[in-house]
């Protein structure tokens, strides 16, 4: 199997067994790497209860405690590396990002030619259901100032539903990605596209959570706003042959 999806999880009981067992039932074939950051709420004894009945496409790794979001990725592409995985996602546990969409960005890696697909918000108008004003303007506003300064041509970077090409992270020294939080998504992207790499958005429509509570807070906003100023200035002085 070609497919693995990444699933960072702290305390996700409500959701874990619904988004594992829908994506599980989608026509085409993934894994699932569950990185659960010590949940207290019996988020990883339920992944493990559930490998007994996808033994050879369920798997986790546990680390003690909130570690971030950048780590846990990092994490699961190294493993996934390890593996014989051609086609690597992000997605979050709490069904804002829709798995049907896997589908969609799998085409845009394996038949248009992208190494690097993303669940976008913004390629197509603002896409989001549930979220309050203030966070959707803040999330809006961050991608359009993330373009300004960066001049990279995305309208969604700080998308967090992604498909990526194993040769994109081989590229990528993954010890030197500097970011944990939100902007953890944005180097990913830059350092991608510096590199040379074939982007393409998938525009999807987010829905907020129903069930759980959300891991997101101004600080992380923040972190990628002043975050992106460093980090566009350190892309100076690095070779991106």
């Amino acid at each position: 199997m070609s497919n693995l999806i990444i699933i960072p999880t702290y305390n996700e009981i409500e959701n874990i067994e619904n988004i594992i067992r829908k994506v599980f039932s989608l026509e085409e074939s993934f894994s699932i790497l569950i990185i659960d950051d010590g949940s207290p709420d019996g988020t990883a004894k339920k992944v493990k209860e559930l490998q007994k009945e996808f033994s050879n496409t369920l798997f986790i790794e546990e680390r003690k405690g909130k570690l971030g979001l950048g780590t846990a990725y990092i994490l699961g592409f190294k493993w996934a590396l390890k593996k014989d995985y051609q086609y690597i996602f992000e997605m979050d546990a709490d069904f804002s990002h829709d798995p049907n969409d896997l589908s969609r960005l799998l085409i845009a890696c394996k038949e248009k030619e992208g190494d690097v697909a993303i669940g976008s918000r913004y390629v197509k108008g603002v896409n989001i259901v549930n979220w309050p004003m203030s966070r959707l303007l803040m999330s809006y506003f961050a991608s359009k100032y993330v373009k300004a300064i960066t001049g990279m041509p995305i309208h969604d970077s700080t998308a967090g539903f992604k498909c990526y090409n194993r040769k994109v992270l081989e590229k990528i020294n993954l010890d030197k990605i500097e970011f944990v939080g939100y902007a953890f998504q944005i180097e990913m992207k830059f350092t991608s596209w510096k590199y040379g790499f074939n982007i393409i958005e998938v525009p999807v429509i987010f829905t907020d959570r129903q069930e759980g509570n959300s891991k997101m807070s101004g600080g992380i906003f923040y972190e990628a706003l002043f975050g992106v100023i460093k980090m566009k200035v350190k892309s100076y002085f690095k070779n991106w042959k």
